[in-house]
């Protein structure tokens, strides 16, 4: 009996959002008193971070710190539509949208401090720190906390922006079938390296070679933290989760976490990843969506790997230690 080593590929292109008879994502921007700019949303952050990049979004486009920027998703009820947080379309479809909003919302901001500054509004820049300033006489600038109350309290201005991005329905055209059903697409290629016991049918994966091709990373943190959360979904997935083994029966659905396995820390392999952006042309700042996709590649790699060990092809999840052993009788039995 031996313990033998594998490796698979797998590569997959995904899209950015959905054809759904139209797609926007609307935002809301504007400035409190102190100068914190708020940023209305219904778009809702599951814990991808979609509230930081719409920070980053929002303060770039503005040119002040982050600091100054506050996010607020609300609800459904008081917030500016969107569809919703699915399709890997957060980044991309609320990051544009945050984008018009700021845009429309410096242009009253500059104007504000024109007024306050006594020059034309073209000759103004923002220095990144919180102050308006005019371009080429630096020492003549304004505070956005004093730019802020002045607007509200000398000249009755809100310093507000609206943005939507649409993503317009597309049909297919009848003689070819060709559409175009989404914004970008980003495409990523995974490397398994897994080791079999053919005696008890385990696979222990070792390593995983991430690639992510995703336009521009806005937030490279979030973006390791989001590959390395789905290679672990990805393995979850191609090893261990089983929700109803016997659908359509449900009989013997797992009914707690002691059923219901996933990996624990010391099945996490070690994981190496790399990111390349080519930005895309409508993307906020040049990003594409990376969400579902960072789980869907692992798990043909990972099937790929066990059948370069051991030569079993296992096509239905989860890969488990009987469907590995059972494979391995079957190609002893005068197959292999």
């Amino acid at each position: 009996m031996a313990r033998l080593r594998g490796r698979g590929y797998a590569s997959v292109n995904y899209p950015t959002g959905m054809n759904l008879g139209g797609d926007p994502s609307q935002a809301l921007v504007h400035a409190t008193t102190t100068g914190t700019f708020v940023v209305s949303l219904s778009s809702v952050d599951l814990g991808q971070g979609l509230k930081t990049v719409v920070a980053q979004c929002a303060a770039e486009t503005l040119g002040l710190p982050i600091e100054n920027v506050l996010v607020d998703t609300a609800d459904t009820d008081t917030g500016p539509h969107c569809m919703g947080t699915f399709a890997s379309r957060g980044t991309h479809r609320v990051g544009n949208a945050v984008i018009m909003a700021a845009a429309e919302a410096r242009e009253v901001m500059l104007a504000v401090a024109a007024e306050e500054l006594e020059v034309d509004a073209g000759d103004l820049e923002t220095d990144g720190t919180g102050y308006i300033q005019v371009r080429g006489a630096e020492e003549k600038r304004i505070h956005i906390t004093d730019l802020a109350l002045a607007a509200h309290f000398t000249h009755g201005r809100t310093i507000s922006g609206r943005g939507i991005f649409l993503k317009e329905k597309n049909d297919p055209v009848p003689e070819t079938g060709e559409m175009d059903p989404d914004s970008c697409q980003a495409h990523a290629c995974t490397v398994a390296v897994v080791e079999v016991d053919d005696e008890t049918g385990v696979v222990e994966v070792l390593e995983m070679h991430n690639v992510y091709e995703i336009g521009r990373a806005l937030n490279p943190a979030l973006v390791a933290q989001q590959v390395e959360g789905g290679a672990w979904m990805g393995m979850s997935h191609a090893l261990f989760e089983a929700t109803e083994p016997y659908y359509p029966a449900r009989d013997h659905g797992p009914g707690d976490f002691n059923e219901y396995l996933m990996p624990g820390a010391a099945d996490i392999p070690a994981y190496h990843n790399a990111i390349l952006e080519r930005p895309a042309s409508n993307g906020p700042f040049g990003a594409k969506g990376i969400g579902e996709m960072t789980a869907n590649a692992p798990i043909p790699a990972i099937a790929n790997a066990i059948f370069d060990a051991c030569g079993v092809r296992l096509d239905t999840m989860p890969f488990t230690p009987e469907r590995v052993l059972r494979g391995l009788d079957e190609l002893r039995g005068g197959n292999y």
